[in-house]
């Protein structure tokens, strides 16, 4: 069986291009992590395809994949659950969102409070 490919990635980096001046070095750029004086995160609670239990989900990190794992891990011991970090959102398991926004402010952050 074939195996099947579920990202550009899985093309072992392959790139084509019809413009004849494509540089594939200039769109190979690494994000920086911005520091958290210039970022604003949005802290939602979520409870869509969970089985009817809520989650604290915080958006809009830009930054590092290493850093926004980091930041997980920190929310993650200060509320004392479980939780994931991927695609520049962090997934805490329950309804935190006031202790993480807190604790977010404290660290510098500038975080807005995304529905009810």
């Amino acid at each position: 069986m074939a195996k099947k490919l579920t990202s550009l990635d899985d093309l072992g980096g392959f790139v084509f291009s019809t413009n004849k001046d494509f540089d594939l070095n200039q769109h190979n750029e690494t994000e920086e992590t911005l520091p958290p004086n210039e970022q604003l995160l949005e802290a939602h609670l979520d409870k869509k395809n969970r089985g009817g239990k809520v989650a604290t989900v915080i958006k809009g990190f830009v930054g590092t994949a290493d850093d926004l794992k980091n930041l997980s891990k920190d929310l993650k011991t200060l509320c004392g659950v479980g939780g994931s970090a991927k695609d520049g959102e962090i997934i805490i398991q329950g309804n935190f969102r006031d202790k993480i926004m807190d604790y977010l402010k404290n660290k510098g952050y500038k975080v807005k409070r995304v529905g009810g």
